[in-house]
């Protein structure tokens, strides 16, 4: 069974071209339109959508109407994923994304609205409880330093800051023992330990997602020409 989408965007051209890609996909059944916060609040409520992909700026405000939109589905459609579009790659807003939680939850840069099938994944992979962060918006974490005045990452030991980083650039648990010359178990013994340390719940599949944005958090810093800037999404 395909996907019912809210697509909430504000320039009508982009919107109604995407929304005529997603609906000539074979894993979308209905695609709903909004051009704006409340709207696509609206529209959420009124067609039980099974994701939403929504700009990151919209109106009234142009700030971060798409983000506090998410957030306010958390609540109100808690099984409803949600992608976000943004045309910069912002890290404060991916980690405000996620700072409830890293579950149904997508951050994609507007560039990839030219791949239907990139978006489609997304879409998909939001749907079934999962998480998408854009390659992009990581680098832009990991090439800058910000720094918080309480991370719970400073809880960390050394050794598991440094498996941590392993774990941010995408190496497995096999991956991380190699790199480290330890067992595969004792990299477990110290994910956990990660965790635990970081107040992350056991049962939540995503905590390995949500620790490395924790991290890179940590470790990282938001150049001031990627804050603040105006413009659509």
């Amino acid at each position: 069974m395909g996907m019912r989408v809210v697509l909430a965007e504000d320039s009508v051209l982009l919107r109604h071209g995407l929304a005529a890609l997603l609906s000539e996909h074979p894993d979308i059944d209905e695609v709903v339109e909004a051009d704006d916060h409340d709207s696509l609040v609206s529209a959420v409520e009124q067609s039980s959508p099974d994701v939403v992909l929504a700009d990151i700026r919209m109106p009234p405000g142009h700030t971060d109407e798409g983000i506090r939109a998410a957030e306010r589905f958390r609540t109100t459609h808690p099984g409803l994923g949600v992608v976000v579009l943004s045309q910069h790659a912002d890290a404060e807003h991916a980690l405000a994304l996620v700072a409830a939680g890293s579950q149904r939850r997508g951050y994609l840069l507007k560039e990839r609205v030219s791949d239907v099938d990139q978006i489609v994944d997304a879409l998909v992979t939001v749907r079934r409880g999962e998480s998408v962060i854009d390659p992009l918006v990581v680098d832009a974490l990991m090439s800058h330093r910000m720094r918080f005045a309480e991370s719970p990452v400073a809880r960390l030991t050394p050794r598991e800051r440094e498996v941590l980083g392993l774990i941010a650039t995408g190496a497995s648990n096999a991956g991380v023992a190699a790199a480290m010359h330890v067992t595969s178990r004792a990299v477990e013994k110290h994910i956990n330990s990660i965790f635990a340390k970081l107040d992350l719940p056991e049962g939540d599949t995503h905590r390995r997602v949500a620790a490395v944005l924790l991290y890179l958090a940590d470790t990282t810093d938001i150049a001031p020409t990627e804050r603040g800037r105006g413009g659509g999404g």
